[in-house]
């Protein structure tokens, strides 16, 4: 593989060809120690998402994994930090969401867009049983039938992340995956363009390939969905860590 570009890993501030930037966030402006995020400093850009308790996917079917922001998130050293955990048996994550400036009415959300350009600056720990589903989800609800996309996605010790396009219809098996031979251990850029007809998925700068075939075409909202026990493959009890997020950027179609 060729080195990656440094400038690749900038945070990138200001209007691309085709794409209005609405959001960007480098953490830097104060630490929030944890069970106090977003604080003062990040109220206005920031939700820590589902609260205290709220069952996550594979809680939703039977697991002891739930959301706990109050225990997981924090910003140190200009990131946001996940300390992922268990304590009491169950295994915690968290999903905040960036609060994006949007015309999204129905239903009224503060990170909704219709297509998008989303970008990540991310690394975790190799913590097995933890995941990241970093996704679009349909304002809707209506899922499978208006599709979701979602990148990076994986458990933290896989050595494959990947982005993937879960296509409208009736079988959310009907998807199209795009493996991106790289690992949470070390700093990466995901960026996730959404136009329509299209998502296209790179990696520090170079397209991991894109999906064509029905994607979707509703608004959604993003979401930083961090939990555990993708595929039943639950995290032990002694199993913690933490997964850091440098730098966020978000743009609409220009």
């Amino acid at each position: 593989m060729p080195a990656v570009d440094p400038a690749v890993h900038k945070l990138p501030k200001g209007d691309l060809p085709g794409w209005k930037q609405v959001f960007v966030e480098d953490f830097e402006g104060g630490d929030v120690p944890i069970g106090a995020f977003p604080g003062p400093a990040y109220i206005d850009k920031w939700s820590a998402g589902y609260k205290d308790g709220w069952p996550d996917s594979a809680g939703q079917t039977g697991q002891n994994s739930r959301y706990y922001p109050s225990k997981v998130l924090s910003v140190k050293n200009g990131m946001l930090d996940w300390y992922l955990h268990t304590e009491n048996g169950i295994s915690m994550g968290a999903a905040p969401t960036p609060k994006i400036p949007n015309a999204s009415t129905n239903p009224p959300r503060a990170n909704s867009l219709l297509y998008g350009r989303y970008s990540v600056r991310f690394k975790a720990d190799p913590l097995k049983g933890f995941k990241t589903a970093w996704l679009l989800w349909p304002d809707s609800k209506m899922w499978p039938r208006d599709g979701e996309i979602d990148f990076p996605e994986s458990d933290l010790a896989t050595s494959s992340f990947y982005g993937a396009v879960h296509k409208m219809g009736k079988d959310p098996r009907d998807t199209d995956v795009f493996y991106a031979n790289a690992s949470f251990t070390s700093w990466h850029v995901a960026t996730m363009e959404w136009t329509p007809g299209r998502v296209e998925f790179f990696l520090d700068g170079r397209s991991l390939g894109a999906g064509t075939s029905r994607v979707p075409n509703t608004p959604m909202h993003y979401i930083l969905q961090t939990e555990s026990c993708m595929f039943n493959v639950c995290p032990k009890p002694g199993t913690a860590g933490h997964l850091y997020l440098d730098w966020i950027a978000i743009w609409k179609r220009g």
